[in-house]
């Protein structure tokens, strides 16, 4: 290239001053570059990145604010629009699906996530699982998180010796009695019909509409599908509907995308997805499930990065992004939410061998076990930020009834050495007789609600898990409280096979009360409505169990007869709006916990009971059964196979 000489100028000093221009643009360059960058690396970052990134690749820690009553009207175990299993109550209005009414996602950020930002530390949420950790003279390892001291991969086979029994029983469960048998069959229809009308209408949704035969997402699982499928595996494989549990597997194995960026519920999709794959791997040995249920509960873990390592109630499953339910108060966790990870989590490490997942949720325990308790009595909301109370409001129904089943069933899952379940267990049970047991005029035992020590005389069909958790807890219980709390589960049982009776339908409302002459009934409008939820057979269940007691399977037979006139409908089995009027109204959903725990806890009840023998398994509260940790045989076994393999 020729450069054109400019007059007046010398070529030596038009060189000097290009050489100049290029070295102060130079440096003008590298200054902006690394102005720029240092924005990132700020401790107040997000705000800044969302400057330049797009909208959705930033998520508000909280949706905004909310009092109780919103909580009412979105909490759990679906209702009109969404529901599930217990932790909640559901909205009201509209058809039911999941769990939890939908939420507006991004109102501002509320006064909890400023202080949060303000903590330090921290607040700083990692939104990934590290890929590397700094060893004690500062060198980075690149690994994988600490899998602990034993580098073993987890065995079936040495799992599958330290169960007592075979988990299918000796002729999987058939009981000798013709009659019984003839029910426990049409129970088996019962899920084959449920089950053959959402793969025809519904297959691959996360639930299907009975009425308008099509399929329903919803907003509860952040985008993942199939929750139908999922829910169905362990209830299709134990009632030996194989072809059905086959084709459920390849849609697992062929369609199951973990990979999704949505908005989900931390609560919903461990206990419905994570734990229906956890107990479809015990029951099968099939190592697919193993590891989709890894693979989604690593993509849980970021929800715990909070200041106090109580878990925020919403998780985007792409980003990792977490923050609280619009109407939890004050941007708080509800303690049925953060306190049923327990049993899967501690599968979680079972299976992977990384001790990070017990550290989860042993770390909830630790700060439970420090704040203080009013009364004993665990309230249903708690701050992230701060591990404070937000309210005192206690409810063994939604909010926080599986808090307490997890307790018990976390002792019972260790084998019965987690001596710290045990306590809290126990500990909690006494506050709960001392301030919420009542006895109604009538004579019926029931657990009211606690508001800051005034007592709401209602108890909600959520609540009636309580009689089968009272049950399986007498025997560990001090010795001469066993037959009191077995005599006490078979009253809140009784109380909640009341609020069936005294239905036209023989079906029980969402709720019903104890005050103004009103005795195991639904007073008001909004509390008519039945979802297929399964946890008053679910108490029957376990206490035909523990007593063999025959009025639970006749109290069982008497609800499969009500599901079968009142909610079948042509294409599916449907919930009503008002168990009051046998003029049904159906409000067009099949509730996937109608087929991972209604119809399988109505086919255990009708079966012998070597099916899942309660001295391997425990069943989560989505009714998936998860075994028993056996540490001692796990690893006695483990030694043997070394010392031969020397």
């Amino acid at each position: 290239m020729v450069f054109r000489k400019l007059p007046g100028v010398s070529a030596s000093g038009m060189g000097l001053r290009l050489s100049q221009k290029f070295v102060f643009l130079l440096f003008l360059s590298g200054l902006v570059t690394l102005c720029f960058g240092a924005l990132f690396f700020l401790p107040d970052s997000v705000r800044l990145k969302r400057i330049f990134l797009s909208k959705t690749d930033t998520q508000p820690v909280t949706v905004g604010s909310g009092s109780e009553n919103d909580a009412r009207e979105h909490l759990k175990r679906p209702k009109e629009q969404e529901h599930g299993p217990r932790g909640m109550t559901p909205a009201k209005g509209e058809t039911n699906s999941s769990k939890l009414k939908s939420l507006s996602r991004k109102p501002p950020v509320s006064h909890e996530a400023t202080e949060e930002r303000l903590a330090g530390g921290k607040a700083q949420e990692d939104l990934t699982l590290p890929r590397s950790r700094t060893d004690p003279s500062g060198s980075e390892k690149a690994t994988t998180p600490d899998r602990g001291a034993n580098s073993d991969t987890f065995s079936y086979q040495k799992f599958k010796s330290c169960l007592l029994k075979a988990p299918l029983g000796r002729d999987n469960g058939k009981p000798s009695d013709p009659k019984t048998n003839e029910r426990r069959e049409k129970v088996k229809e019962m899920m084959k019909f449920a089950w053959d009308n959402y793969k025809r209408y519904a297959w691959g949704k996360n639930e299907l509409r009975p009425l308008t035969r099509n399929g329903h997402i919803g907003n509860m699982f952040g985008g993942l599908r199939g929750a139908s499928i999922i829910d169905s595996l362990d209830t299709l494989y134990v009632m030996g509907l194989m072809e059905e549990y086959n084709d459920a597997k390849e849609w697992v194995q062929t369609s199951l995308d973990l990979n999704s960026n949505g908005e989900a519920s931390l609560f919903e999709v461990n206990i419905r997805y994570v734990g229906g794959l956890l107990s479809a791997y015990y029951l099968t040995g099939e190592e697919l499930f193993k590891s989709k249920a890894l693979e989604l509960g690593e993509k849980l873990l970021p929800a715990f990065n909070t200041p106090t390592g109580i878990p925020r109630g919403v998780i985007n499953l792409g980003s990792g992004t977490s923050w609280s339910w619009g109407w939890a108060s004050a941007g708080s966790s509800i303690l049925a939410e953060f306190g049923t990870l327990h049993l899967e989590f501690v599968h979680l490490s079972e299976l992977s061998n990384n001790a990070i997942y017990k550290e989860k949720v042993m770390n909830i325990r630790k700060l439970l076990n420090k704040i203080e308790k009013p009364h004993g009595l665990y309230p249903n909301f708690l701050s992230p930020v701060s591990g404070n109370w937000v309210q005192h409001h206690v409810s063994i129904g939604g909010l926080g009834d599986s808090f307490y089943e997890y307790l018990i069933k976390s002792f019972l899952m260790s084998d019965k050495t987690d001596d710290d379940a045990k306590k809290m267990y126990y500990g909690a049970l006494e506050a709960i007789e001392a301030n919420l047991v009542q006895k109604s005029a009538g004579g019926l035992t029931y657990l009211a609600e606690w508001r800051g020590g005034i007592l709401d005389h209602k108890m909600g069909h959520l609540a009636c898990f309580s009689g089968g958790m009272i049950g399986i807890g007498a025997d560990d219980g001090a010795p001469e409280k066993r037959q009191h709390y077995l005599d006490l589960a078979a009253e809140i049982t009784h109380t909640c096979h009341e609020s069936y009776t005294r239905s036209a339908t023989k079906l029980g409302p969402e709720a019903f009360r104890f005050d103004a002459g009103a005795e195991a009934t639904a007073t008001r409008l909004s509390d008519r409505y039945y979802i297929l939820r399964p946890e008053v057979i679910e108490s029957y269940m376990y206490m035909w169990r523990l007593t063999h007691d025959p009025k639970y399977r006749e109290w069982g037979w008497e609800a499969v007869e009500a599901l079968e006139q009142h909610c079948r409908a042509e294409s599916g089995f449907s919930g009503i709006r008002d168990v009051y009027t046998t003029t049904v109204s159906h409000d067009n959903m099949q509730q996937s916990f109608f087929l991972s725990e209604t119809l399988k806890y109505l086919y255990l009840l009708f079966s012998d009971d070597d099916l899942l023998p309660l001295e391997d398994w425990v069943f989560n509260t989505e009714a998936h059964p998860l075994p028993i940790v056996r540490k001692n045989c796990l690893q006695d076994e483990a030694t043997q196979d070394k010392t031969v393999s020397e």
